[in-house]
């Protein structure tokens, strides 16, 4: 991004992960952040020391009315709105079978129709100003699933499919969407962020109880270094990392550690997509990830940024 006065911010989920990570940096750089959370009292270590530059908010993305005022409060204080991150979400773990239907559509809320709330409500500034950033952070679970997270796939794949579309005709108007697709991360998503149903079937036990269980096991032992992917997003929404295949197409921002290993099921698929897509081939470095602490090379495929856990990717590998 171009321009002359330090660029205005908007990020959701800042209590922990990725959110919280961002909003440091961003505002670590001198530029302006509103940064939002459902409890504004766990925002206050970050804004602190930043009166002039943080806005900290109360945010609960599946307030409609609470969505419009924040958007309003920001562009009172700062005047405008440069980039959108929509990063509040949470994970959720059944199998088909035992998700409940209460706990399911309160996630689809949060995760999808909550960012189609608050994009819609950042779009007329961003339409005005003909520039701007949209920010969806998705999951490597968009482009691939999992036993037990079925349903959580499902609101990644739909900011996927929304993200494509909003690309297309934001395009025109200077304003380019990023799709930022990560890996495991030491963020809370299997922590304290994390629900479970509490329909637990036995004839899933080998399939979505042991994912479930490994969940547990390996929250906070994960490789991804969430303050790297939260340098990889500036880059890419800077366009120092992340590029299209054309001015209408997303850029994206993948990562994943850079040890871990795919079912080669995923490989599969992601060698499959960029066929379908004409894109070119995948080299198995791209896949396996990058050195941690070196720049996120950019992928031979102008459209993906390939970020690991390690460091980070934007729709590419993050």
């Amino acid at each position: 991004m171009t321009q002359q006065s330090p660029p205005v911010w908007f990020i959701t989920g800042c209590s922990t992960g990725f959110g919280r990570e961002l909003a440091r940096l961003v505002l670590a750089r001198g530029w302006r952040a509103v940064v939002t959370a459902r409890k504004p009292d766990q925002l206050q270590d970050i804004v602190s020391g930043h009166e002039q530059t943080a806005l900290a908010l109360q945010l609960d993305v599946t307030d409609r009315a609470q969505v419009t005022q924040t958007v309003q409060q920001a562009q009172q204080k700062f005047g405008r709105i440069d980039v959108l991150v929509n990063n509040a979400g949470y994970g959720y773990l059944a199998a088909v079978e035992e998700g409940e239907d209460q706990e399911v559509r309160a996630m689809f809320e949060t995760k999808f129709f909550g960012l189609v709330a608050l994009t819609n409500a950042v779009l007329p500034g961003m339409r005005q100003q003909r520039s701007g950033r949209i920010v969806n952070i998705s999951s490597i679970g968009g482009l691939v699933s999992f036993a037990a997270t079925g349903y959580y796939h499902a609101t990644k794949y739909a900011v996927e499919g929304l993200s494509e579309s909003l690309a297309l005709e934001l395009a025109p108007l200077g304003i380019k969407v990023i799709i930022v697709e990560p890996g495991p991360f030491r963020t809370d998503w299997a922590g304290r962020s994390l629900l479970e149903s509490k329909t637990v079937i036995a004839d899933y036990d080998a399939t979505a109880g042991k994912r479930r269980r490994q969940s547990r096991e390996r929250s906070g032992k994960q490789q991804g270094d969430p303050v790297r992917a939260g340098e990889a997003i500036i880059q890419a929404v800077e366009g120092r990392q992340s590029t299209a295949p054309s001015p209408s197409r997303p850029a994206r921002v993948r990562s994943r550690p850079q040890k871990a290993r795919r079912p080669q099921g995923c490989l599969r698929r992601l060698a499959a997509d960029h066929a379908q897509r004409g894109f070119p081939r995948i080299p198995n470095h791209d896949v396996a990830g990058f050195p941690p602490r070196r720049p996120v090379p950019l992928s031979t495929d102008p459209h993906r940024l390939p970020l690991k856990p390690a460091s980070s990717k934007i729709k590419t590998h993050l």
